[in-house]
């Protein structure tokens, strides 16, 4: 269940979504409050688990994991051992960045970076398709990526 949050836990959450190093002092200034107030309202954030965690959003390209693939994912079967399986599985692989059971056409929806394209059909043959309840795998290459967003919209 949402916790209800306020105009200002909202700037607050705003303003730390575009810049989580922000000090407290500019924080506060952004949003209209002295500091402590501020820093109080952060902590309670952080404790009641709204602000989960605080990252660096690195430049893929520039740490060699510059090609990003959508892998669709159909099971062998549709059972909750088999499904659990599967999230064990892709959980140990650190190029899986994230990772959805749909529904539809496909069971399973991954967003996979990797160096290269070879490098990616290495990890396919080698990890992916060894799965035990993987049946087939088909990928999608984006051209291009027009928007890429870390910040949730809050209203």
């Amino acid at each position: 269940m949402p916790i209800t949050l306020d105009p200002i836990d909202r700037h607050i959450l705003r303003v730390l979504q575009r810049d989580g190093r922000i000090s407290n002092v500019e924080l506060a200034k952004e949003v209209g409050l002295s500091p402590s107030p501020c820093l109080r309202r952060v902590r309670l954030l952080e404790e009641a688990g709204i602000i989960d965690r605080y990252v660096a959003v690195l430049d893929p390209a520039k740490v060699g994991a510059g090609l990003t693939v959508f892998a669709r994912v159909w099971f062998k079967t549709q059972d909750a051992e088999v499904t659990l399986r599967f999230a064990e599985a892709v959980r140990r692989f650190p190029e899986v960045m994230e990772c959805y059971l749909t529904t539809g056409e496909c069971d399973a929806v991954l967003r996979i970076v990797t160096a290269d394209l070879h490098s990616y059909w290495r990890f396919q043959a080698d990890h992916l398709t060894r799965i035990p309840s993987v049946l087939s795998v088909k990928t999608d290459v984006p051209m291009e990526t027009l928007k890429r967003s870390y910040e949730l919209p809050l209203r």
